[in-house]
């Protein structure tokens, strides 16, 4: 063999040291395209300087090197140019477009279903915007009852709710602490009676006291939640839905009583 060496694929070399002459050698996939361009047609070897090159062994370091080199390129190049897939308009009842309600945030859009990928899993995923509180939110399809989405109240529950403002307030004799995290998890149920409960008993006149700090933020809240949901039903602004809740709550009973009294007052004087 006169000193020369066989060629053998270095795994993860690109370039390997040449035996002919100290030169740099060329990448196996070009030298296995070179030997086999110009090899006999007979199938013997062909003398590369000093180095003597099987035909076979070459084949099999092409082979090699297209299977390894070529084909992730060709695979992604594939992917790229694969028609994407038609995304799904309607899940378990609920469809793109729609306003729905996620009992911790309120009133929300259904954007898109989506797919992703997560852990080697393959999720569908209802995605949600929020548009006031500029948050998007992703819930899996599969989770609509634990989370406990929904879609929006019917008319009649609508109403309902608004009858519930009429009524008369219902104030427990106990802690400040403990009444508020019940008025917070009728906020966060999802509920519009409740929260029509939560708006009922908080309301203040403007001639009564005025409420506390915290009581003052679970009204707001629970007026805020109200009123996104009777705005998306009814297909008016939320300053509309406010201003509704405001007429129907100055003529409830509590109402009614704080304007007698203040007109009372204004005789007397």
């Amino acid at each position: 063999m006169r000193g020369g060496l066989f060629f053998r694929p270095i795994a993860g070399r690109g370039r390997t040291g040449d035996e002919c002459g100290g030169r740099p050698s060329l990448h196996p996939c070009a030298r296995a395209r070179n030997v086999l361009r110009n090899g006999s047609r007979s199938g013997g070897e062909r003398k590369c300087g000093r180095l003597r090159c099987n035909r076979a062994r070459f084949e099999r370091v092409l082979l090699y090197s297209r299977n390894r080199l070529c084909r992730p390129m060709q695979q992604r190049l594939g992917q790229s140019r694969m028609p994407g897939k038609k995304r799904p308009q309607q899940r378990k009842g609920f469809k793109t477009n729609e306003f729905i309600v996620y009992p911790a945030h309120g009133v929300g859009r259904i954007v898109s279903i989506e797919e992703e990928e997560i852990a080697g899993a393959t999720l569908e995923l209802f995605v949600i915007t929020f548009e006031q509180d500029k948050m998007t939110l992703r819930v899996p399809t599969t989770k609509l009852e634990t989370v406990g989405m929904r879609k929006l109240s019917e008319d009649k529950i609508v109403k309902k709710a608004l009858d519930t403002l009429k009524g008369k307030a219902r104030v427990k004799r106990t802690m400040w602490s403990r009444r508020a995290q019940e008025y917070e998890a009728k906020i966060n149920s999802g509920d519009l009676v409740s929260i029509a409960e939560v708006v009922r008993d908080l309301y203040r006149s403007e001639t009564q006291p005025e409420q506390s700090y915290s009581e003052r933020q679970l009204y707001e809240a629970a007026l805020d939640r109200m009123a996104r949901e009777i705005a998306a039903v009814n297909k008016i602004d939320e300053e509309s839905a406010i201003a509704k809740i405001d007429e129907v709550l100055s003529k409830s009973g509590r109402g009614a009583r704080a304007a007698s009294d203040s007109e009372e007052a204004q005789a007397a004087a």
